[in-house]
Parts: structure tokens; sequence; C-alpha cells
């Protein structure tokens, strides 16, 4: 869960590792460091805190060089602290490494490296790769590489310079990603394309078990173990830089909240057929046979998008014919798992890169379950392990809490059940009303936006509260699970999401003036039962903000604040439901003064276990 960018080529290095940093630092934000080679010495500098605290430190500095490598971390071992900051060296100061994952063995490793009497100096796990790259190197250092590697247990995607080796830099992967930015002249390399964007939309990523070495004319990428060649083709990244800048918000959350419009767009774009009611998913042809005569259907995902996996089982039951499970993906591979033939299991995930998502499908493979994945991330791991699936285009998400691609992810899971739907036995009528519907949406959700301020003001009423419950039923109870989530994250606030079904079996008993609901009551089949929780809630005092359909007087005069919603089909109210609960979570973090980008101990893309 940190973020790694390197650089070679004739431009200064420190430059073009700082920015890249920054565009990563939604990875990680608790320490930061680079090191440039400049043809004979390698400076390092690093530091605890933010990227501005590592730009401030370096301004005092004459760093020159035109290769460098860079890391921004999100502690697993060891504390943030100036000596636990990446990159990490060799007692001579030789070699310099950044790692994203986990060195599982690295204890053991640690008390072999110290008998042979080398000492160490931080806590971290990462440590031991540079020492014991440092003890194999003699001379040849992409062999003391692959001969360290060897010897470790766990994940790791890492970048390596050595002051004797100037010209080259050391990648290698099992676990945590790895792409290589393909340039004229020059090369990039970094966790995430995002930190190259600026400079290439032009990449290949490493997969598990490989090693690359990349000069600023070339690149070479050989399996670790057996130092096999390996041809990969480039992948061009659809993604253009300034859709990663702020253009003018205050904060990516708030800006990606706002281009869910152009999400939800670009989700749909060229994948409805009007004239026939059924989508077209060219990402799901590979395994469109098998998928036409499947029973059995599992979705897996973690946090948001495990709570979008929640709701497209209830799109899936109401759409198509098949049995369909979500499970939380860093719960299922300890399950005792027995598939019937010719299961799918769906993975969903923004970056593709999710370490328990991941070992999910590794596992669901192993016990002869056919792989789907929704991921945004073209060339993501879960994009190439998974035997067919659509990618979201949803863009950049640099604001760690998911906004924009969780809408996405709706609309891609309703255009998938809708496709099967339409080969079992949903009517032409209900796809062409589906599809009308779906083709609504962004104008829907730009009406809501416009009642940002008014959503502002419920904010400033509330916020002060430190608890809250949030409450919906049927396909809106994970919406109830995702507004709750959204408001934890970014505000710190407590809240939780309950089925409303469940008030009477326990959290009634929390009900006080102090405590705001949230309860989504849209006008649907679950209307009237939800208006019965409501009135439980305010015989006991507790406020309500109610998120209801456009019109509903009875709702307007029970709440005692109203959120309005566009009228659309049962299954897709969670598309416009979930967008009052992210801006009331915006809101309430900002006027709490919190980091609404960077909030505390959390990270964008969760790569490791």
């Amino acid at each position: 869960m940190c973020g790694i960018v390197c650089y070679i080529g004739s431009k200064e290095a420190t430059p073009i590792l700082i920015e890249g940093l920054k565009r990563l630092e939604y990875r990680g934000y608790d320490s930061a460091g680079i090191a440039v080679h400049d043809g004979k010495n390698v400076h390092l500098v690093k530091t605890k805190g933010r990227i501005s605290d590592l730009e401030i430190k370096i301004s005092n500095l004459q760093i020159r060089g035109n290769m460098g490598i860079g890391h921004t971390r999100w502690a697993t071992h060891g504390e943030p602290t100036d000596i636990n900051a990446h990159p990490h060296t060799d007692e001579d100061g030789n070699v310099f490494v950044v790692h994203n994952g986990i060195i599982e063995n690295y204890s053991i490793l640690k008390r072999r490296l110290e008998k042979e009497g080398i000492r160490f100096r931080t806590d971290t796990d990462t440590e031991v790769l540079a020492h014991l790259i440092s003890y194999y190197f003699d001379g040849d250092l992409i062999e003391a590489v692959r001969r360290a590697l060897a010897d470790v247990e766990g994940t790791f995607g890492i970048a390596v310079i050595h002051r004797e080796s100037p010209g080259r830099i050391i990648l290698a992967r099992r676990g945590s990603p790895i792409v290589i930015g393909i340039g004229n002249g020059e090369h990039f390399a970094a966790s995430d394309v995002n930190a190259m964007i600026r400079y290439t939309a032009n990449v290949v990523p490493l997969e598990d078990n490989e090693l690359a070495v990349v000069t600023r004319d070339d690149f070479n990428i050989m399996t670790i173990q057996a130092a096999k060649i390996v041809n990969r083709s480039i992948t061009t990244v659809d993604w253009k830089a300034e859709e990663a800048e702020l253009n003018g918000f205050p904060h990516y959350m708030l800006k990606e909240i706002y281009e869910q419009p152009e999400a939800v767009n670009n989700a749909m774009r060229g994948r409805i057929d009007p004239a026939e009611a059924v989508p077209k998913l060219g990402g799901i042809e590979p395994v469109w046979d098998d998928l036409k005569r499947c029973k059995n259907f599992i979705i897996v995902g973690c946090g948001t998008s495990y709570h979008a996996g929640y709701v497209g089982r209830y799109i899936f039951e109401r759409l198509t014919d098949l049995d369909v499970d979500v499970e939380l993906a860093s719960e299922f591979r300890y399950r005792k798992l027995n598939f019937p033939s010719n299961t799918f299991v769906l993975a969903l995930s923004q970056s593709g890169e999710t370490a328990d998502t991941l070992a999910a499908i590794r596992e669901a493979r192993r016990k002869g379950a056919k792989l789907l994945g929704i991921v945004n991330v073209v060339g993501s791991s879960i994009a190439r392990e998974t035997d067919a699936g659509v990618y979201n285009h949803a863009g950049p998400e640099i604001g760690v809490a998911s906004t924009k691609n969780f809408t996405s992810q709706l609309v891609v899971l309703t255009l998938l059940a809708l496709l099967i739907g339409r080969h079992h036995n949903l009517s032409y009528t209900e796809g062409a009303e589906a599809i009308r519907e779906l083709k609504a949406l962004p104008g829907k959700i730009k009406e809501m936006l416009f009642q940002a301020n008014h959503i502002q003001a419920i904010a400033e009423k509330y916020y002060r509260c430190n608890n809250w419950l949030f409450i919906g039923r049927k396909f809106n109870y994970p919406i109830a699970l995702e507004g709750a989530l959204k408001l934890k994250e970014v505000s710190y606030i407590h809240a939780e999401g309950y089925a409303a079904g469940e008030m009477k079996h326990g959290p009634i008993a929390l009900i006080n003036p102090e405590m705001p609901t949230v309860a989504i009551v849209p006008q649907d089949d679950m209307h009237e039962k939800m208006i019965n929780n409501i009135q439980e809630i305010k015989s006991r005092k507790g406020p309500v903000i109610a998120i209801s359909t456009l019109g509903d007087r009875e709702v307007k005069k029970i709440a005692d604040d109203v959120i309005e919603i566009p009228r659309t089909l049962d299954y897709l109210y969670p598309i416009l439901t979930v967008i009052p609960c992210q801006l009331l979570a915006y809101y309430c973090a900002v006027l709490l003064g919190r980091d609404v980008d960077k909030p505390r101990n959390l990270a964008k893309s969760v790569t490791v276990e």
C-alpha cells in the first residue's frame, strides 16, 4: 500500500520523481524519499510526513542526476519515522531499494544476516532486501536481485539501483504492481500509471515473478527464477493527464463526485443497443457460451466494491435467473468452497490490484470456478488473471474514498445482468425500459448535484454529532452500508449501516436526539415499510435525514430534513441514492477540518493482506 516511481533518461530525475510521488500520495502518505544517481554517487533524501515535507528538505540540497527511484509509504512494519522511510540501503550505501508489499520471512532472513555481521538500522522488512542484494552482489546486479528474491517469502513490487551500476534500474514484482512507462530516450516505472501519465500513455505491466532491467533506451523482462526472457506488447492507457488534476475543485473527492454523470455515461458508451434492448459487452465474449448456461454466480470485493457487489446481487436476482451470492473477498478464501459445475466468480476492484480480491479469485480458480472481472485500470492484475471482464472507463480516481468508481461499477453490473437476463426470461419491453432509464441517469445525477448547497446545509446542522445511523431496505440496504462507510472514512465520525428491518432487533436502543439517522426511502416496493421504520425512530426523538423520491409528501411530513432524488426504476435507485450520502460525508469532513483526500490510516489501493 505504497507508491513507487522511477525515472531514467536525459532529464533531471528529481522533479519527475517528486511529481510522480505527488500523484501517488493517495497510496500512502506517512513518509517519503528519493534516491538519485548522478553517474558516480547516489543522493538519498527521505523524511517522515507528506511529499511537501520531502520537497522542503530537498530544496536546501543540490541533487542532480538523470536516474532515480522514489517512494511514498503507508506503514506496515515499523512506525513512520525518517529512518524507516524508503529508500532503504545496505550498510555501505551502495544498494538502494524501494518496496511495496510484505516480506513475510524477514525475521528469519534478518537473523541469518545478523549472524554474518550485518547490522540493521530500521524496523522495516524492506531493509532485509537491501542487505540481501548487497550480500549477493559480485558485480552483477541482476543476479544479485534474483538470488535475493529467491530467499524471500511474501509479496513485493521493488525498484533497485546500485552506486556501482549506473544507467539501469532493476524492477521486480510478486503480488504488488509495477508498470514500465515507455518514452523516447527515457523510461519510467511506477506502481500506478497515474504517476507517469503526464509523460507517456504507453505502458508495459510486469506480471508476478518477473524482473525487468530498464535503461534510458530499452527495457528487458525476464522471469525471476530462470532468467527466461519474456516478450510483452505495449498497452496504451486511455487516461489523459488533465483527468488527474483538480481543475478548480478544492478536493479530488468533490471533483470525482461531480464527474459521476460522465463516469456513468462512459460505463455505457458503445455498450447499449436500444433496437435489440440488449447490451454489448465485448469483454464477455470469450466466456459467453458458458455464461449463458451458468446457474451459480458469486460476486467478491472489498470495501466500497463489496457494497457495489451487494447491490449487484439484488440487480442480478431482479433481471436474471441466476443464484447469486456476494462475498467479502478478504474472507472468501478462508471458507470451505464447493462450487457447482459452471460457477462464475466476478471480482470487483477499482485498481485491479486489491490483494484480498486477487487471492479470492486465485482460490476460486483452484476450485474450478470461471472468473470475471470488473476493474477500472487497464492491464491490471485482475484484468489479466480473469477469463473475461469489463472495464469501467471511469478515469483516474485519486481520492481515497471511492465515489465515481462505485456508481460506474453499478452501471456495469446492471449491463451485465441485463445482458444475461435478456438471454433468460427478461422481455424486450423490460430490457428497453432498463436501457431507457440507464441512458437518463447522467442527467438525473446532474439534477441531484444542483442540490449540493442544500446537502451542505444539512451537514452543517449535524456534523458535530458523534454517531450516525444509515438505514435502507433491499436495493438500498447496501447504500446504507456505503453511506456509513463514506462518513467514517473521511470525517472519522462513527456511523453504522443497517437493514432497516433490523432496527427493532437491537440498534433502535441507540436512538436519541443527538443521533441522526439517514433513511434511504425511495418510492419502491419497500416504501411503506421504510415509512414505518422512520416513524419508529421519530417516536424516540431521533432526527431523520430522508433521501426520498421527488414529490414524496409522506416523507416530508415526518422527516426533519429531506434530500430529493429523481424517479427511476427500483433497481437503479442506488445509483442516485448514493450521491447524497457521498456529499454528506464530504461536507461533514470539510466542516471538521479533515484531510478529505488523504484520510488518516487509509490508502487507496490495498495491495497487502
